[in-house]
């Protein structure tokens, strides 16, 4: 699996790990992120004890922020540095198992069984192994994939995705000839092509994100747009 990281080219595993290593993280945050406290009852819209899936989690303290409120959370992983800080930073016991239907991967589970983190490629998770979900929370998974594999990850998060699941999705607009560096820009038009077929595709939130980080890139404006997607009901 590979992720968008250079204009020309994209990031291996061993450099995403090696990312992790050198504590080179500055997209997380240690506060749950203000886009899903803000649009949180939209996602459970009445239900209770939702199973959430996260794409990419990192050590993102969202997911203790939704067991806590008595979720379930299922993330994935890539680089196993990142698994181990979301326990530590967490003071969290864990017990790690190996997963027989991925060869090679390892699910790391807290005590009470209510956080689960696959260590594996994203792309050998399915349905299979976790059946399917409730809700999704993707914050920065969509945005850090390479372009080219935005439609092989739509049809990944589609296929585990309930009746009733809300998936809230958050990505970036801003001007691509400003910015030399990552390419995570995710146009609203993209957005309905990946989901719109088969989602109804609302827009929740629109909001400026621009700042000094974005500014010393080049950028005039950072826009972060927040979708909820759903099932459509025949």
């Amino acid at each position: 699996m590979m992720l968008a990281v250079q204009a020309d080219r994209v990031v291996s595993l061993a450099e995403w790990e090696e990312r992790w290593q050198q504590n080179r993280i500055s997209f997380h945050r240690p506060h749950v992120n203000k886009l899903l406290e803000r649009n949180i009852k939209q996602v459970v819209n009445g239900r209770t004890g939702i199973r959430f899936f996260f794409p990419l989690c990192g050590k993102a303290v969202d997911m203790k922020w939704l067991a806590d409120m008595g979720h379930s959370v299922v993330g994935v992983e890539i680089a196993e540095k990142a698994i181990l800080r979301f326990y530590e930073d967490n003071n969290m016991s864990y017990a790690v198992e190996p997963v027989p239907s991925i060869p090679g991967a390892k699910v790391y589970k807290n005590v009470e069984k209510s956080i689960s983190i696959y260590h594996c490629d994203l792309y050998k998770f399915n349905s299979c192994v976790e059946g399917q979900f409730g809700a999704i929370w993707d914050r920065g998974s969509l945005v850090a994939i390479n372009p080219e594999d935005r439609e092989k990850y739509a049809s990944l998060l589609l296929s585990l995705m309930a009746e009733d699941c809300r998936y809230l999705l958050s990505t970036l607009l801003y001007n691509p000839e400003q910015h030399k560096g990552p390419p995570f820009l995710v146009p609203n038009e993209q957005i309905l092509a990946l989901f719109g077929s088969s989602c109804d595709v609302q827009l929740l939130d629109s909001v400026d994100a621009l700042d000094q980080r974005w500014r010393e890139a080049g950028l005039d404006f950072m826009t972060e747009n927040t979708h909820l997607i759903a099932p459509k009901i025949d």
